[in-house]
């Protein structure tokens, strides 16, 4: 019986899709639940499973090629065994090349004829396909061939000879996250009267109470206690008490929202992506933590949904994770403002009327100048910074 394999139904705010590897091909045996297909859309990288057991009987598109949602993508022949390879002829085993010719490359290396996994292992691994054997159907060069060749070295590349005044460069198209990453940012430069405002931290008593009851809070809760947790829950006070920068603009109308739904921005080998928690202001530092965690991970391992990224009232991104002292974020639209976290530097600073050490982070807030007046943002960043240098304040909702 033939099985339809469909895209997925996509949200409105997804308009298509495109192929980016096919992880099975043609005649291929397929079990349920088995990625078939990573779909490309401008949020998310989308996994397409088989829905039985059988044979990939055909693949409609390849991997470039655009789909829509619903569109039937391969048809699999279910309950059927993928037939096994036809033998090589005798002749061709025991056939000598001729004395003078040079070995050739094989037929499908020497077309081009890799299968998308083999093509993509081949270019994280900088392996020379044209000294590769293809042991698929018809001399294609499947993945398993790309790695026993790295594995034996065989198909190292040879290093390129350095030319004196040699300018090299390389073309490298847009992936459909990185053109659409591109996209929303112009927008943003151009649709919103933005501005930053800068405060610091001394982070000494954040510090103290993650030390004190760290390892108590990760034996409770199976979680580490984490600095975002602070940031993360400080913001949500703080959006109670300044809605405006919890709002949003819609044409001639600003949206207050009575809800705090905050995007954590995660950095991604494709792009940063920003996942939503929701209703921040009900949750309780542990389930922050894991929240965290878990995009984290799904995000490491290409898992997160669109349903995972859809929207959100405010964001916090953390440039410090890669040591940025200092920056302005870009607001991400519809929002209206965004948290800049950064490294925490022990510096110098006056307590008391005596020069101390202290663990202090710069906080930026970039925002939407068209609601959000000058005002509002540096009040909104006192009271972040009231909340983190006396944490008690945060739990007892002050």
């Amino acid at each position: 019986m033939s099985i339809e394999v469909k895209v997925p139904v996509l949200p409105e705010s997804v308009s298509d899709a495109t192929i980016a590897t096919w992880h099975k091909q043609a005649g291929e045996a397929v079990k349920r639940d088995e990625n078939l297909v990573d779909l490309e859309t401008d949020k998310v990288v989308l996994e397409v499973p088989s829905p039985v057991d059988g044979v990939l009987k055909e693949l409609k598109f390849q991997p470039g090629d655009t789909v829509n949602s619903q569109q039937v993508i391969a048809i699999i022949e279910e309950g059927a065994a993928a037939a096994a390879p036809a033998p090589a002829a005798k002749e061709e085993k025991v056939a000598a090349p001729a004395p003078a010719a040079a070995p050739a490359a094989s037929p499908a290396a020497a077309s081009g004829d890799l299968s998308p996994a083999a093509r993509r292992a081949a270019e994280e691994g900088k392996v020379d396909t044209s000294a590769v054997s293809g042991s698929g159907r018809d001399g294609r060069i499947i993945k398993e061939d790309v790695v026993n060749a790295q594995k034996s070295g065989a198909a190292s590349p040879s290093p390129a000879k350095a030319t004196p005044g040699s300018r090299p460069e390389e073309r490298v198209p847009m992936t459909r996250i990185r053109a659409r990453i591109a996209e929303r940012l112009m927008q943003s430069k151009n649709s919103i009267a933005m501005l930053t405002s800068f405060n610091e931290v001394n982070l000494a008593e954040v510090t103290k109470m993650r030390k004190t009851l760290g390892e108590q809070f990760e034996k409770t809760n199976g979680v580490k206690l984490g600095f975002m947790s602070f940031f993360v829950k400080a913001a949500a006070e703080a959006l109670k008490r300044h809605p405006v920068i919890n709002a949003s603009v819609d044409g001639n109308d600003i949206v207050y929202h009575g809800f705090q739904d905050i995007s954590i921005a995660v950095s991604t080998d494709k792009g940063l992506v920003t996942p939503v928690l929701r209703d921040v202001q009900d949750m309780s530092f542990a389930d922050i933590e894991k929240g965290i965690v878990n995009y984290a991970k799904k995000a490491r391992d290409g898992k997160l949904g669109l349903d995972d990224l859809q929207g959100g009232t405010f964001t916090i991104t953390n440039g410090g994770t890669f040591g940025s002292l200092l920056s302005t974020p870009i607001v991400n639209p519809p929002q209206s403002a965004i948290l800049g976290m950064h490294t925490i530097k022990e510096r110098a600073i006056v307590e008391n009327g005596q020069v101390i050490a202290a663990p202090m982070m710069y906080l930026a807030l970039s925002y939407d100048h068209r609601i959000i007046d000058g005002k509002d943002a540096v009040l909104f960043l006192v009271d972040i910074k009231n909340q983190l240098e006396n944490p008690q304040r945060m739990l007892l909702g002050l």
